[in-house]
């Protein structure tokens, strides 16, 4: 189920349109706005917990998967993790993330945007944490390549949890919050939203 959002769509999609995010590939700044077309294009915007997040690895793989879907029906798929540049090219590469959708925002402001949960308790101590462990064979065929150092030198930003947002231009369509660590948006609930709207 879709999670509200405390702002309105517009608003929200205003707000994030002024956060800066890093590209993997080259470090370079860009804007939320720059990265999909605000009229009428279509974009699902994944937020990863940390680079160095098992969790995120497995969302990372469900994404690549997801993605020539994605493709055939226009949406521009963008992935942002916590951590800096070098550990979003270290996933990406160890992970086959096409660079080209994975930034870095390494002081989480786009999560504070978005209202994503954060905390000790949500990360370690939920009822989420052993369901995400019950998927140990996927997390582990997700994680073949995986490698701890790609988590955030600032410690604080493995607390942080991750969502799943649908924009169409400045509207958002559908907002999702993990509640607690491996707590991830069901993709067909994004399909639904994402694949069956007509690109302009």
């Amino acid at each position: 189920m879709a999670a509200s959002s405390e702002k309105s769509g517009e608003d929200v999609a205003e707000i994030l349109g002024d956060v800066t995010v890093l590209k993997a590939d080259t470090g370079e700044p860009v804007k939320f706005r720059d990265l999909w077309d605000q009229n009428e294009g279509i974009a699902v915007v994944a937020l990863l917990r940390h680079f160095g997040c098992y969790c995120s690895w497995e969302l990372g793989s469900d994404l690549i998967e997801a993605k020539a879907r994605f493709d055939s029906a226009g949406v521009k798929l963008i992935a942002v993790g916590v951590g800096t540049p070098d550990r979003a090219r270290m996933f990406g590469e160890r992970s086959s993330f096409p660079m080209e959708s994975l930034y870095a925002d390494p002081e989480r402001k786009a999560y504070d945007v978005l209202g994503l949960y954060y905390g000790f308790a949500r990360t370690f101590f939920s009822s989420a944490v052993p369901q995400a462990f019950s998927r140990i064979n996927t997390l582990k065929k997700a994680g073949k390549n995986y490698t701890i150092k790609a988590t955030p030198d600032d410690t604080s930003g493995i607390l942080q949890q991750g969502g799943m947002f649908v924009f169409k231009g400045k509207e958002l369509l559908y907002a999702w919050k993990d509640k607690k660590t491996g707590d991830h948006a069901p993709l067909q609930d994004v399909f639904d939203v994402c694949c069956k709207i007509p690109v302009a």
